[in-house]
């Protein structure tokens, strides 16, 4: 005999409606979940999943939460971040071969954006403030060309900056960027490597104490081209300079070195990418640094990512910190993003200690006093990158800064600390 009444249910089933969601069967979803919903969106993941935009109001306001910039002393970038900067021309002075060109563009040149697109607010601002472009041009001759600009005069109002280093086709030179003096100042730099051309772009930056600079520079290398991209970090109080380097044409190669010196009170940043994204593209990045003094911090990030398209690709980045005094820190993360299997080779490492204890007593069990013998070590760490510049005469000026930096601070790195944090890490696919 059959029943038409409903059998008896303890637990009453709500609809599973649009509304309800998750809230079906007493259940809520999670405080940091939803994701999906409008007014959410999920937190970019690696470097290149960043935005890129031109406008200042494409990035939303610096908190100090976000990746890029959560070390930062954002108190003393605040200037450069709020917009409205004097981007108008600046004086600089330009030593140059023949085949080395210097012009002032319009805000509109159309080499403006060849190379790149802002990804954070501060070069956004920049890009943004932009009222004159610096372009210098390498010309294809055959002799290997140079041009130096000192820059000086920037002085201590919020300023913006636009240079584009173009390197013609089978061109080859070195171009260096010298900054000196006051400066509060957020610049981008863009570099082109035409086809089968070979460049060398240099950025130093020896400041006055009280300096703050921030740049971005944005390098496009194209096939079979060389790009050698140094950059020098020892005067300023607050310098953060972040290239990044595209290898979007077949056979294109880089190698970008990094040298800094934190004293006390010092912060050093640089975030480093490579994108290969190409076919048999080669990478190498070496950024070795030293710090010494209290509350003297530098920041390393290395980004490497191998895409779909970059087989073939050799690629391997490492950062070494050396630390001399107590009261420093030195903040070191590598990362290797691959997308494809079918590579040559890639990895990363980086390192933060002290001296070598064995390389001190080497040094003084043949009569070298340990101060000299600390001097030695330092320089000995320092100049394997400064030499890869391949510019004697600035090489010499550097390594002269160096040892300038480690007599003034001979009292600190005489006595050195009885515990250090080290750290190693090395990866490798």
């Amino acid at each position: 005999m059959s029943s038409t009444t409903p059998p008896h249910i303890d637990q009453p089933i709500e609809p599973a409606t649009a509304a309800t969601g998750t809230a079906q069967h007493g259940a809520k979803a999670h405080s940091d979940g939803g994701w999906d919903a409008p007014d959410k969106k999920v937190p970019v993941q690696t470097r290149s999943e960043r935005p890129q935009s031109g406008d200042i109001d494409a990035f939303p306001t610096v908190t100090g939460r976000e990746v890029n910039w959560k070390f930062a002393p954002l108190a003393k970038l605040q200037p450069l971040l709020d917009g409205g900067l004097d981007g108008t021309a600046y004086p600089f002075l330009a030593r140059q071969s023949d085949g080395a060109d210097v012009e002032w563009g319009r805000s509109d040149d159309p080499r403006v954006g060849t190379a790149g697109l802002p990804e954070d607010r501060a070069a956004a601002a920049a890009w943004t403030a932009r009222d004159a472009v610096l372009a210098v041009t390498i010309k294809a001759t055959e002799a290997h060309e140079f041009i130096t600009l000192t820059r000086s005069d920037f002085g201590a109002q919020p300023r913006a900056a636009h240079t584009v280093i173009t390197a013609e086709a089978h061109a080859q030179g070195i171009v260096v960027l010298d900054n000196r003096g006051k400066a509060l100042l957020s610049e981008n730099v863009e570099i082109v490597v035409r086809d089968g051309a070979r460049l060398t772009v240099v950025s130093l930056q020896d400041w006055d104490d009280d300096a703050v600079h921030v740049s971005t520079h944005f390098a496009e290398v194209g096939r079979d081209a060389f790009l050698k991209h140094v950059v020098v970090s020892l005067g300023g109080d607050v310098v953060r300079v972040n290239p990044s380097t595209h290898l979007g044409a077949q056979g294109a190669d880089t190698e970008m070195y990094g040298v800094y010196f934190a004293d006390a009170g010092q912060y050093i940043e640089q975030q480093v990418y490579v994108n290969h994204d190409a076919p048999n593209t080669r990478g190498r990045v070496n950024y070795k640094g030293a710090l010494q003094g209290q509350g003297a911090h530098t920041v390393w990030i290395g980004d490497v990512l191998i895409g779909r398209t970059g087989d073939g690709t050799d690629s391997y980045e490492q950062n070494r910190n050396l630390v001399l005094t107590d009261g420093t820190r030195a903040d070191s993360i590598p990362n290797l993003e691959i997308e494809t299997g079918n590579i040559e080779g890639a990895g990363h490492a980086s390192a933060t200690g002290r001296f070598d204890d064995e390389q001190l007593f080497y040094l003084q069990s043949r009569g070298i006093p340990e101060e000299e013998a600390r001097r030695l070590v330092v320089l000995g760490f320092l100049v394997e990158v400064i030499q890869k510049i391949g510019a004697p005469e600035l090489e010499e000026r550097l390594i002269a800064a160096v040892e300038q930096e480690l007599a003034e601070g001979r009292s600190v790195i005489a006595a050195p600390a009885e515990t250090a944090p080290t750290a190693d890490a090395e990866a490798s696919a």
